[in-house]
């Protein structure tokens, strides 16, 4: 009996090591003298789930700021948002910074990470005031998976489908998107002809077969003329997630009249850019943002 108590402890032990080692893998956001950050603050519960971002706010002094969401990538089923840590580039813009976790599929399969992307966008906007942040100059970015729930929480604007733990919000908008790589039509990137993941299908749990539901929760479905200015990246050589999407849904937003810039990475991968590649494409985003009159 006591061999058994004494090796469960190990166990114990040994588990509780390894999850020091994981929350404790990545560097801590580094940001400006002035600022002050905010570590996991909940923005939405579902049942036992509580949703947490990271805050790193400028000095008050400077007015009400602009304010850049940022969203993790992982195919929806890994991730974190402690692996995101580089926001210079909006920190010396004097942005704002909420960085987000979400359900994962292993915790709720769609649409559930949609809903915690809404959350979270609703929580910021019902606390601008005591955050001091300006509520016309929202930007949703992320990469990959999160490139697409940064597209979704963006183009649904008023539609309210996924808003059910956050509701009570009205005139939710954004004032640019920023896609990297992200996933525009879910269903062709399950089930397509062209590069497909069996995250699709994870996540989609039992509405994997489902093409209306599916289609409910692909970006390329909301695109409309009076969506938000977009800016896409995405390297034609990415074997993860098709350049085609992203060719597609600027396709969509030029035929519609919508701001938009898309920059094709000739060579790049999913993500994997060079330093100077990444360079430029930073000042590429604050061209944008600028051109905009969101970042001052």
């Amino acid at each position: 009996m006591k061999r058994t108590f004494l090796a469960l402890m190990g166990i114990c032990l040994v588990s509780l090591s390894l999850h020091a080692q994981d929350t404790t893998a990545f560097k801590p956001v580094e940001y400006p003298d002035g600022f002050t950050s905010q570590l996991n603050v909940v923005y939405a519960k579902a049942k036992d789930w509580e949703g947490k971002m990271d805050l790193y706010l400028p000095p008050k002094s400077a007015g009400p700021s602009a304010v850049v969401i940022n969203i993790h990538g992982g195919g929806w089923n890994k991730g974190s948002k402690e692996s995101q840590t580089g926001f210079s580039t909006f920190f010396k813009m004097g942005f704002a910074v909420a960085n987000i976790a979400y359900r994962l599929t292993g915790q709720a399969t769609a649409p559930a990470a949609v809903e915690d992307a809404r959350c979270a966008l609703i929580y910021l906007i019902k606390n601008a005031k005591e955050l001091n942040i300006d509520v016309n100059r929202i930007v949703v970015m992320g990469g990959s998976a999160g490139g697409h729930l940064a597209l979704m929480a963006g183009l649904l604007g008023n539609d309210h489908r996924f808003d059910g733990n956050c509701p009570g919000v009205e005139n939710i908008k954004v004032a640019a998107i920023i896609d990297k790589y992200g996933i525009t039509d879910v269903w062709d990137w399950g089930y397509g002809t062209r590069i497909t993941s069996r995250s699709a299908e994870r996540w989609l749990g039992d509405k994997a077969k489902d093409r209306k539901f599916v289609a409910s929760v692909s970006p390329i479905t909301y695109v409309n003329k009076n969506s938000p200015p977009i800016f896409i990246v995405h390297g034609d050589a990415d074997p993860i997630v098709p350049h085609e999407q992203s060719v597609e849904l600027h396709k969509k937003l030029k035929e519609l009249g919508v701001e938009t810039e898309f920059i094709t990475v000739e060579g790049g991968e999913h993500g994997k850019f060079t330093k100077e590649k990444n360079s430029e494409l930073n000042k590429s985003i604050v061209a944008f943002l600028k051109k905009l009159g969101i970042a001052k």
